[in-house]
Order: C-alpha cells, then sequence, then structure tokens
C-alpha cells in the first residue's frame, strides 16, 4: 500500500516536473531579472552595470512621456473595457434570448476578428480612418455630415479613442461568446415566471440574467485589464508607432522604447515592474469592487 503510494506521487511528480521547469526559466527567472535590472543603470549591450538602486524608478516620477504613457494606458483600459463589455453583453442577451435567426452565423462573424492578427486589425482600421479614402470618413460625407469628419490618426485629441475603437472590435466577439455560454446555464423557468410577473425584457436583464452571470463577468474584467495592457502595445506599434507626437504611447511601448531604442535598458525594466505591479493591483481592485454574493440556480 506504501509502495503503490509513493508510486502514484513519484509519477504525478515526473509529469509536472518538465512544466514546472519551464515556467521556472521563462517566466519567474525573467521576471526576478527585470526587477534586477531596473535597479543598474546599464545600456542593454556592455557589461556596464552600475547599480543605481530606486533612482531610476525616481525619475520616472518626472518623465512627462511615461506620465502620458500612463494616462494613455488607462484610458484605454476604461474605455476598452466599458465599451466592451456594454457591446458584449448586448448582443450576446440578443442571441441568446431573441429569436434571431441563423443565430450561430452571427456568432461566427462576431468571433473573426479575435482570430485575426493585430497587424492584420491595423492594417483594417488604419484603412477605415484614412481622411481621404476611409469607410469612416466617407460614410459621414454620404450622409452631409463633413463637421464630423477628422484625420482619425492624425488629431492628438482623438487618436487615442481611434486606436481604443479597433481594440474594442477585436475584442467584442470573444466576450460575447463567453457571456453566451453564461447565459444559456440560466434556467428558462426564471424568464417564464418573470413574463408571468409582467416584467419585460430590460427587467429580466437586470433582475435575472446579469446578477447570475455576474462572476463571469467579473472574470473578464480581469481578462480587460491584462489584455488591454498587452494587445494596445501589439497595435500602436502596427497602427501609429506611439505618434503623433507620442499621443498614444502606451505603457509596453514607452518600455521597449527606453529598453531597445534609447538603450536605456535598466530604465525600461523600471517601467517593466511599474508596469507589473500596476496590472496586479489594478486586478485586486477591480476584483475587490466587484465582489458580491454569489447566487445559485
Amino acid at each position: 500500500m506504501v509502495n503503490k503510494k509513493w508510486s502514484r506521487r513519484f509519477f504525478i511528480g515526473v509529469c509536472i516536473t518538465p512544466a514546472l521547469l519551464l515556467l521556472t526559466l521563462f517566466m519567474v527567472v525573467p521576471t526576478v531579472q527585470v526587477f534586477r535590472m531596473s535597479l543598474y543603470s546599464w545600456g542593454g549591450f556592455s557589461n556596464n552595470q552600475e547599480f543605481v538602486g530606486l533612482n531610476n524608478f525616481i525619475l520616472l516620477w518626472d518623465d512627462m512621456n511615461f506620465i502620458r504613457s500612463f494616462q494613455n494606458s488607462i484610458v484605454l483600459i476604461v474605455f476598452v473595457a466599458l465599451a466592451t463589455i456594454i457591446i458584449a453583453l448586448f448582443f450576446a442577451y440578443l442571441l441568446t434570448n431573441a429569436k434571431v435567426k441563423g443565430s450561430s452565423f452571427f456568432r461566427i462573424i462576431f468571433y473573426i476578428p479575435n482570430i485575426l492578427s493585430i497587424v492584420v486589425i491595423a492594417g483594417i482600421f488604419s484603412a477605415i480612418y484614412d481622411p481621404e479614402s476611409g469607410l469612416l470618413n466617407n460614410v459621414f460625407g454620404m450622409f452631409s455630415l463633413e463637421n464630423l469628419e477628422q484625420k482619425w490618426l492624425g488629431n492628438q485629441k482623438i487618436v487615442i479613442y481611434s486606436v481604443a475603437g479597433a481594440l474594442v472590435w477585436q475584442a467584442i466577439g470573444y466576450y460575447m461568446v463567453m457571456y453566451m455560454s453564461s447565459m444559456a446555464s440560466v434556467p428558462k423557468s426564471y424568464y417564464e415566471a418573470a413574463s408571468l410577473e409582467g416584467a419585460g425584457k430590460m427587467r429580466q436583464f437586470f433582475s435575472i440574467t446579469l446578477p447570475l452571470i455576474w462572476t463571469n463577468i467579473r472574470t473578464t474584467l480581469t481578462f480587460y485589464i491584462i489584455s488591454t495592457i498587452n494587445l494596445s502595445f501589439l497595435l500602436v506599434e502596427a497602427m501609429t508607432g506611439g505618434g503623433p507626437d507620442g499621443s498614444t504611447e502606451v505603457f509596453l511601448s514607452y518600455m521597449y522604447d527606453q529598453a531597445y531604442t534609447n538603450s536605456t535598458f535598466g530604465y525600461g525594466m523600471a517601467i517593466g515592474v511599474v508596469v507589473f505591479i500596476f496590472s496586479f493591483v489594478l486586478a485586486a481592485i477591480v476584483n475587490r469592487i466587484t465582489k458580491r454574493d454569489v447566487l445559485e440556480y
């Protein structure tokens, strides 16, 4: 019996050891290195590493470019999260509870943007936002709304929202499918009972659907934060390059520029540490704020 128990433990150990090694090698060690190098002044390509302690972090708070990238990241996280969750919930509820013909077809259509490369999405929206031949300005012109036409990627005041629009379009389908799977598990009898009591579709959504899928929404809120921070870097690099005049610079794009373009690797790693801590703190705050009693059915 004892030998069998130890054999089982040995087998489990053999199975999980490769995963633990890979996790340690490609996640834990690089993360520790980021924290370590944030305390050094180093160009990244020489052997001269000067220990400067927290000086890199002190410099961050006087760096207006970093502060602007921080503000842009916050705008994207808030805007993309709110817009995506509202639109995804709307279409998920519509396709789940309304009698829409070809709902499976619409699921596929909505999900397609999620499987496209960020570079492809950047190309699509660059064409849509083109001030001369772009779809958006042409639509406004078609309806005699020329006053709404803009240089969507050239106006510093609105370009960050143009980037956000592309991120929302890319994310809607993925989260819509997640919400649909949760909504499909809500018993139909609840809606039938609510209808008999005179509750309309809107009341049913806020009183039945939303509370019963709230756990799923809380989980996706964390996804929004992490994915927006990661994808915004890729989209900005492919779509605007941080321009015009740094107005679309975000956390990771600014970190990349400092670490690999300006050869201030230690300073770039300090930005990486701030992003790392910020992501976890924000996720914890959101998780705390949205916490509520779990409803069972």
